[in-house]
């Protein structure tokens, strides 16, 4: 199958939360995507940019994605966070994932990151599956640890 990687640029925005919003579904979280078009636009593209998105295209068609940002350890130094790699369902398994993971990999070495990560559900066995041949270590003594906006601003409100 033929496609080219490529960084996304403005236009590709309505295709890439398309995809975001197809990873949600497929995690069983539907109505958890909160962003719009003109968020990733504004947050994505320019100088000022907060992420990198790499797509996958065949004839104007965005067939998969891939976002990162940079994070910054303590103790590695800079790192990369590889937030979310798509491939729209009706394109898996045609070599766009490995793809996009070998354009963010590129990526990482070219910024030259001390380490790149990412998590993955434990439930999620063919992506564990494809980390685990590129040769990762997994994590299993660390929690995810989240605070939403609802329970940022009931906390901010103990401070008082």
């Amino acid at each position: 199958m033929e496609f080219t990687i490529r960084r996304a640029l403005k236009e590709d925005m309505s295709q890439v939360l398309h995809l975001i919003k197809e990873l949600a579904v497929f995690e069983n979280e539907p109505e958890a995507v909160h962003i719009t078009e003109e968020t990733l636009i504004n947050h994505g593209v320019g100088n000022q940019a907060l992420f990198t998105c790499f797509v996958a295209q065949q004839e104007g068609k965005i067939l998969g994605m891939a976002l990162v940002y940079f994070r910054f350890s303590t103790w590695e130094g800079k790192s990369l966070h590889l937030e979310d790699l798509i491939v729209s369902q009706e394109y898996r398994g045609k070599g766009i994932g490995k793809a996009l993971y070998n354009q963010v990999m590129q990526y990482a070495a070219q910024e030259g990151v001390s380490r790149v990560e990412w998590v993955v559900l434990d439930w999620n066995t063919n992506a564990i599956d494809f980390y685990k041949k590129s040769g990762v270590t997994f994590l299993k003594d660390w929690h995810l640890v989240q605070m939403n906006k609802k329970q940022l601003n009931l906390y901010l409100k103990t401070l008082n």
